[in-house]
């Protein structure tokens, strides 16, 4: 029997133990013996419920039994998240989280720990809830050079950005009924502001790179700026939109940047919608490919802890783990990278025309029905620099998109 200790009794950490207990017989087999939770570390008074016997105060009652192999993380947050994996792994115990905060800007630290110890950190269910993405990109695709990852990664904003698309609803309208529904937090900025999805295709492009993707310097968007009149133009143009985080390999550089982006119905990610998530994989020999779920919830997460706890089990004293180095890699600027743009505008084609295309050369112009005072264009792929470089000689536009072909 292995013995395992969960840090957090909230929605994933109760998930973790509820998964454990409905399919211990199938888990056993394939893990190759039972597996027992004996601890469950929180403050929380549980009197009362069927884990009251298991519920422990203090962490030092977990690290210092050598009964305990694993030790389940899914307490969130750095601290003291941090602290509790580094001494586990360190005693000598492999630790599975859900915690993409800790392994965005902790990981490469303590996966070299976990290798030194002999021991497994796993961490595929900090990202993309139950979509096994870094299983896969770090065991099924290891003949690959993955060139290109790009994904919907936030359920939130998918959710919310899918409900202002159908039905013409304005982001303060949707983002409250996403709070009411349990989708978005009462604080909702980790989400609406990109920096959820922003620390997951960081953690990405450090599986594919084996180096160290430094999140807080990837260009981060999010779609607070979106209104229901851009998504009137989305449908003109027969596309719509999608809060995307990709991660590309421009030579020995990773180019990166978490926006929202006009998808056409041509674009592998344009049909997910709601609160499921997407990753879109383009491999050097694979070609393309697509993993699609629940990118959150109770039970998705928590499967895919179990999912890591399993292998752990399976793997004692052999590191399994994905690892990429301390070596940081460069990063792109985002000056230097190119796209389409589209461009909202106050004034009337009439107006602007001319300037328009004397500035930004060949355009595609938009008018929409009801809407006055306004038009957009759609320029032809140019970097970044250039767009603002050309963008700074117009003080009348109101938004700007940019394009994913």
């Amino acid at each position: 029997m292995i013995k395992i200790a969960v840090l957090g009794y909230g929605t994933v950490g109760s998930g973790v133990v509820e998964v454990l207990e409905k399919n211990r017989e199938i888990i056993a087999k394939r893990a190759g013996e039972e597996i027992q939770v004996k601890y469950v570390l929180d403050r929380k008074d549980f009197s009362g419920t069927p884990i009251e016997n298991i519920i422990v105060n203090d962490f030092e009652q977990i690290v210092q039994d050598e009964e305990i192999k694993i030790v389940v993380e899914v307490l969130g947050g750095v601290e003291p998240a941090y602290i509790f994996v580094k001494r586990s792994l360190e005693a000598g115990k492999s630790v599975v989280t859900s915690n993409k905060e800790l392994v965005a800007q902790c990981g490469s630290e303590l996966l070299e720990i976990a290798m030194n110890n002999g021991v497994n950190f796993l961490f595929e269910a900090s990202v993309g809830g139950g979509i096994p993405i870094i299983r896969s990109l770090h065991q099924a695709l290891t003949g690959d050079e993955i060139e290109e990852i790009t994904g919907i990664l936030n359920g939130t904003t998918n959710y919310m950005m899918t409900k202002m698309f159908n039905e013409g609803a304005e982001y303060d309208e949707v983002l409250k009924e996403a709070q009411d529904k349990g989708y978005a937090e009462r604080n909702p900025e980790a989400d609406v502001e990109g920096h959820d999805a922003c620390r997951k295709i960081a953690i990405l492009s450090s599986v594919i790179s084996g180096k160290c993707v430094d999140y807080k310097e990837i260009y981060t968007e999010g779609i607070a700026e979106i209104t229901a009149t851009d998504m009137k133009y989305a449908k003109k143009l027969g596309r719509t939109i999608k809060l995307l985080a990709s991660a590309k390999r421009d030579g020995d550089k990773i180019s990166a940047m978490v926006c929202p982006c006009l998808l056409n119905d041509s674009h592998p990610l344009y049909h997910v919608d709601g609160v499921f998530n997407a990753v879109f994989v383009r491999g050097n020999m694979l070609g393309d490919a697509m993993f699609y779920g629940s990118g959150a919830g109770k039970l998705p997460t928590a499967s895919a802890v179990v999912g890591d706890v399993v292998d752990a089990a399976k793997n004692m004293g052999r590191t399994v783990m994905p690892v990429w180095t301390n070596e940081k890699i460069s990063l792109t600027d985002k000056a230097d990278t190119e796209k389409k743009f589209f461009v909202r505008i106050k004034g009337t084609p009439e107006e602007y025309a001319e300037k328009i295309e004397g500035v930004f050369g060949k355009t595609e112009t938009i008018v929409l029905e009801n809407v006055e005072g306004e038009f957009g264009f759609m320029t032809e792929k140019i970097k970044e620099s250039v767009y603002e470089e050309k963008a700074s000689q117009f003080s009348n536009i109101l938004h700007m998109m940019r394009v994913e072909e």
